[in-house]
């Protein structure tokens, strides 16, 4: 039960930061610091369930992360690379089960500026710390459209192991179904090796 009341956390405003990185909850204030990207880099949302791309749409994506934020099911941030002093993009814990002690950790993307800086392991960090030290959760799990190579490396760099392949598991943006590769890290992992590999990237 303690685990489960943890989780409740998740109703108040988190804010998690190192000299990286800050994240704090995504709101409807924060278009304007996103909207550069979904108007000049519409390709970050290539292989994404959701597009961001365009005001209109980035828009809805945004009232759907808030709202789903209210109904208990994700919590969405927003990145602030401390580095650049510039807003990066956006991540969320979402499919959050108290009861079962899991969430997923996904809907990430960054401007194309940010890729390859280390920010992403930063972030990861710090929200697989709270995951596991703070809530209390057994497994993480993370999806990603199976040919989404770069993601998937990226995933497996943070120490994610490979589960396997959902086939034609959802639709794509661009049309047609994609299949969906599931990693995870498990509490065990993380407090075992994962987190001290993640740690050593980041010095």
């Amino acid at each position: 039960m303690q685990k489960i009341s943890a989780m409740q956390q998740l109703s108040a405003d988190i804010t998690l930061e190192n000299d990286a990185v800050l994240l704090r909850p995504l709101t409807a204030a924060d278009l304007p610091h996103l909207l550069p990207f979904s108007l000049h880099e519409p390709e970050l949302w290539k292989h994404s369930l959701a597009t961001a791309a365009g005001e209109e749409n980035l828009a809805t994506y945004i009232e759907q992360a808030v709202d789903a934020r209210r109904a208990g099911r994700e919590y969405p941030f927003i990145v602030f690379d401390k580095k650049q002093q510039a807003y990066a993009g956006s991540t969320r814990f979402y499919d959050i089960q108290p009861t079962h002690q899991t969430l997923q950790l996904g809907y990430t993307w960054y401007g194309k500026q940010f890729q390859g800086t280390g920010l992403n392991k930063h972030c990861k960090y710090l929200l697989l710390q709270f995951a596991f030290e703070t809530l209390g959760v057994e497994r993480v799990e993370f999806r990603a459209d199976s040919t989404n190579e770069k993601s998937i490396a990226a995933m497996k760099s943070i120490g994610c192991t490979v589960e396997g392949i959902l086939r034609s598991h959802m639709p794509r943006v661009s049309g047609g179904r994609r299949d969906s590769i599931v990693l995870s890290i498990l509490k065990d992992e993380w407090n075992g090796h994962v987190k001290e590999m993640l740690a050593g990237k980041l010095r």
